[in-house]
Formats: C-alpha cells, sequence, structure tokens
C-alpha cells in the first residue's frame, strides 16, 4: 500500500494552468528565473563542497543522481543535467511534466520526467544521492509528510535541499503584497502566507525524518535590480536549507 500524497489538487491545479508559460521569463514564472541563478550558486557551491567535487569541471557532478521534486517546467532539472548529473525530475502536474519534457529534448538534453510524488517514487524504493525540494513546500497541505517523503528518496550519506519563503512580514509584504497584488509577477492566490515555515520549523521537520541539517542560508531579492545575493544572515524572506541522511554504521 502506498502513502497518501501530499500533494494538493487545488495547487496542482493552479500551476498546471501556467504550465505553457514555464519558460517564459517574463510570465508567472518571472520570479523563479530571478531567483534561478542565486539558489543555483549556492546548490552548486554546497554540492560541490558535500561530494568533493570541483566546479570547474566541465561535468563537475556527473555520476551523482539528483531528484527534482516538484519540478514544474524544468528550471532547476535542466542547469543540473548540463553539469554533468543524472537527472529525475518529477512533479504531480502532467502538464508541467509534458512541458519540462518538450524543453529538455529541444536542448538535448536527456533527463528522466515523471508525472508522480515523492511518496510514489519513495515507495518504488527509488533512491538519490540529492534531493532538491525548490518553492514547493509552501504549496503542500502536509510537510512533515512531504519532507518525510523526500528523505526517504536519499541514500545513506545523501543530501536534501529545500528553498522555500519564511513566515515574516518581510515575506508577506514582498511575495504577496509586492509579487502578487503591486508587481502582478504572480497570479493572486498564489501563496498562502500561513503555509510558510520559518527556519526552525523547516530544520525540526528534517530532523523528525531522520535528516541532519548542516546549513541555512538566506536569499535576499532587490526588486529594482531583479536579482537576488545570498546571505548568512538575512532568512527574513526566501531561504535554503540544507541537511544529509546519516551513513548507517
Amino acid at each position: 500500500m502506498t502513502r497518501e500524497s501530499a500533494a494538493d489538487a487545488a495547487e496542482i491545479a493552479r500551476f498546471e494552468a501556467m504550465a505553457d508559460r514555464w519558460w517564459d521569463p517574463r510570465g508567472p514564472a518571472r520570479p523563479l528565473h530571478m531567483l534561478n541563478p542565486c539558489r543555483l550558486d549556492y546548490i552548486t557551491d554546497q554540492l560541490a563542497a558535500e561530494f568533493d567535487r570541483d566546479r570547474r569541471a566541465r561535468a563537475p557532478f556527473a555520476g551523482l543522481e539528483i531528484c527534482d521534486v516538484g519540478c514544474g517546467g524544468g528550471l532547476l532539472s535542466e542547469p543540473m543535467a548540463r553539469l554533468g548529473a543524472a537527472v529525475t525530475g518529477i512533479d504531480a502536474g502532467a502538464e508541467s511534466v509534458a512541458v519540462a519534457r518538450r524543453h529538455a529534448a529541444q536542448q538535448g538534453l536527456g533527463i528522466a520526467y515523471r508525472t508522480t510524488t515523492a511518496e510514489a517514487l519513495a515507495d518504488e524504493g527509488a533512491r538519490f544521492d540529492v534531493v532538491l525540494a525548490s518553492e514547493i513546500i509552501e504549496h503542500v497541505p502536509d510537510p512533515r509528510a512531504f519532507v518525510a517523503a523526500c528523505a526517504a528518496l536519499l541514500h545513506p550519506g545523501g543530501v536534501l535541499f529545500v528553498t522555500t519563503l519564511n513566515r515574516t512580514v518581510r515575506s508577506y509584504a514582498a511575495a504577496i503584497i509586492g509579487a502578487e497584488r503591486v508587481l502582478r509577477w504572480l497570479p493572486p492566490g498564489t501563496h498562502d502566507w500561513h503555509r510558510f515555515l520559518t527556519p526552525d520549523e523547516l530544520a525540526g521537520l528534517m530532523r523528525g525524518a531522520g535528516l541532519d541539517p548542516l546549513d541555512r542560508k538566506g536569499f535576499v531579492p532587490n526588486p529594482l535590480e531583479g536579482a537576488w545575493r545570498i546571505s548568512a544572515r538575512d532568512l527574513s524572506v526566501n531561504y535554503a536549507l540544507l541537511a544529509r541522511r546519516p551513513v548507517q554504521a
């Protein structure tokens, strides 16, 4: 018997409605396009350190198996594949997966895209060196079950990256008032502030799933420049947490 998925049908439908515009940098995925260079810098720096890889190499992550959970149109899956990793991208939305698969084929990238959930994939026995869960946990109704499923997808010694929004006054102002109501970068209702997790709450869910949190960083936006920077101190809006599944003795 498979576990119940943490996916939310209303949230899946919301992102399915924008599926054909995932790769439009001025469309509803615009905030993700702006954030992507910053979160990629963080992920690749940490992966290089964790797996003793040289980022300057032609394919620094060759041999690593990565699962991009909630991959959407493939904004993270594609650069990780270009860096040599064997990438599996999963999403509960069939339309998003179709867009991701088509775009990857146009780029000549061999990414294994599937319409499924982390829970279902874990129940199949799939395991990876790295699991990415970027800008998805704030859209699931049961974050605890979601983190547990992501943890179950890891080999011992594997690492989980979660990037998400903090539950603060600043995140409400930036993500909901700014991005949705004022700048209209996102459709109104894209985010529910009450679903945002603080870094300490997320770290607690990771520990509860048997993971060891290793690092946390903030992604600080500059709306005027449309750019982001990594911060060790300011986690008040967007942030990333890295955790490892312990190697069994």
